[in-house]
């Protein structure tokens, strides 16, 4: 057995500071998935697609001189525009017509089209985005911690903090949960329910956008980024359960610990199959997550 020693100690705390920034990347992501299900039911299964197109303007607004700062309120207008679209175009005639499999074959598609797209706008390479803090790791309790890593995390906690204000404080807020509660009761009440639905998508592509400009400047911007990491925001969504926001936290943070500790102590083949393998043991032991409520359908 190895001894935790300081050395050892450190690296193992460098390796949870690394897998709880990307673990909060995959929440973010993943709270889009639970904002469109919530209001409709369905999922936008270009959510990882939503995340590159951000991360993509977003290196195109830093490369013609607009500061990192002003430039993503500047992607988030961008992300809502792109996400009333997916759902105008892709979702709201599949609701329509009570598809149960139009809404995933359309945002499905629409995802692909983004990715061809970009492939022809910004070329198949991957490109580097500059960072707008200092790249010089800083030490805490000893493990070195990148300063864009302590933005991911205050990053994905604030975003998701507003959203739930804007839930709970504003009037619109209110009709996004009470549409989220009760579809049809919502209507009858006078909620505009499909306007809802919209900014539903509108925000969950607003969450995905942002959460690319935050793990831009960590890793390389490319057409190809998003998919690995829409599927496994996906993942941490059905793991921590597709009704809770504390679960969708928990679970990133499981999910990116467990691969960072994986790869290094095991091999980096093998950094996905914790994440996979517990997704399994979730969905065999607890269908709707580890903090999901179980709905009842009456018949």
């Amino acid at each position: 057995m190895v001894p935790f020693d300081g050395p050892t100690m450190s690296i193992l705390l460098q390796l949870v500071y690394s897998g709880i920034a990307l673990g909060m990347i995959y929440a973010v992501i993943a709270f889009g998935y639970q904002l469109t299900f919530a209001t409709s039911g369905t999922l936008n299964f270009g959510q990882g697609d939503a995340l590159m197109l951000g991360a993509l303007v977003g290196l195109t607004l830093v490369s013609l001189g607009v500061n990192y700062w002003l430039m993503i309120p500047l992607v988030c207008l961008f992300g809502l525009a792109q996400g009333a679209f997916v759902e105008r175009i892709g979702v709201r005639p599949a609701i329509k017509i009570k598809s149960e499999f139009g809404w995933i074959m359309s945002t499905i598609a629409l995802g692909i089209i983004f990715k061809n797209v970009a492939e022809n706008v910004w070329g198949r390479d991957d490109l580097r985005f500059p960072s707008p803090l200092p790249e010089a790791p800083i030490k805490v309790f000893g493990a070195n911690v990148l300063p864009m890593e302590l933005l991911v995390v205050g990053g994905a906690l604030v975003m998701m903090l507003a959203v739930e204000f804007f839930n709970r404080k504003t009037i619109f807020g209110k009709a996004v949960v009470a549409t989220a509660n009760d579809r049809d009761a919502a209507s009858l009440m006078g909620i505009n329910t499909g306007l809802v639905i919209t900014f539903s998508y509108a925000l969950s592509s607003l969450t995905a956008a942002f959460a690319g400009v935050l793990i831009a400047p960590l890793t390389l911007t490319g057409a190809t980024m998003g998919a690995v990491l829409g599927l496994k925001a996906f993942a941490v969504a059905i793991i921590g359960g597709l009704s809770s926001g504390m679960g969708i936290i928990v679970g990133g943070m499981i999910l990116g610990i467990a691969e960072t500790t994986t790869g290094f102590y095991i091999s980096t083949g093998y950094k996905d199959v914790p994440g996979l393998v517990l997704l399994l043991i979730v969905l065999a032991m607890k269908p709707a997550g580890l903090f999901g409520k179980t709905a009842i359908k009456k018949v």
